[in-house]
């Protein structure tokens, strides 16, 4: 194919993203803000978080017919008029009731489709979420850690969106190496940078020095990672380095 042409099908599909909703999970017990907390996180990742009305959506099915009572979900009040998440992640996208939130509690909870602030003392049922993202803490090479979330789970990550870089940042946390591999390659003959299923990287998140100058591929082919730590940005690594990885899974 022609470099040019290749070049143009692979800009137009950066309109095209991969869709990491999570999974929520109605809990029929009664319980605490903070215990409800405790077993999302031992049980699932954490208390229900909403990034969009795509979640907002999935957030009501999960509820099963029990939309007209109070359940929790995992939003705090950190400051006067600051709202966070339970992750720790801050609340971008916000489905209040008319009239709330009131001003005099701390923590949220969803009565059909809305959201109302009450007492984090107050016993109710409460909602759950799964990231569809998960570590792996074993130390393989970029070919390794591919073949082993393609046989165990989806595929390595790709990260299509300042949402989706939000998710991983969430998930690497937990990761014992410095740097975690992606489902990013670097295709020398063209010099770009790729995800596994062939989109170009649109959303671009890489560590100053990284990804933006031609890679030296003659003595071995490059994959990207994202940093453990730190800010959490994307580096350009030789894919036999043994890092730990983040697969996809449905």
């Amino acid at each position: 194919m022609d470099q040019t042409l290749y070049v143009i099908l692979l800009i137009a599909l950066c309109s095209v993203s991969e869709c990491f909703q999570r999974q929520y999970h109605f809990i029929n017990e009664n319980k605490t803000w903070t215990e409800a907390q405790r077993y999302c996180r031992e049980n699932y990742t954490d208390l229900a978080t909403v990034d969009n009305m795509t979640d907002m959506n999935e957030l009501k099915k999960s509820v099963n017919g029990g939309g007209f009572q109070f359940v929790w979900i995992g939003l705090q009040r950190t400051g006067r008029d600051e709202w966070r998440w339970s992750s720790g992640e801050p609340a971008l996208y916000l489905n209040w009731a008319t009239g709330q939130p009131e001003g005099t509690d701390d923590c949220a909870m969803m009565l059909n489709g809305e959201w109302h602030d009450l007492p984090c003392s107050a016993a109710r049922q409460f909602i759950c979420y799964n990231n569809k993202l998960i570590v792996i803490r074993e130390n393989l090479t970029w070919a390794e850690a591919l073949r082993y979330c393609r046989q165990n789970h989806v595929d390595l990550v790709s990260v299509h969106s300042e949402e989706i870089q939000h998710r991983v940042m969430n998930v690497v946390k937990r990761a014992s190496t410095a740097a975690v591999w992606l489902g990013l390659h670097n295709y020398c003959s063209m010099n770009m940078w790729l995800w596994l299923s062939g989109e170009m990287v649109c959303y671009q998140n890489w560590a100053p020095g990284n990804g933006t100058t031609p890679e030296n591929c003659s003595l071995e082919k490059r994959k990207g990672a994202v940093q453990s730590g730190g800010d959490q940005r994307w580096i350009s690594l030789p894919e036999s380095h043994k890092l730990n990885f983040i697969c996809s899974r449905n």
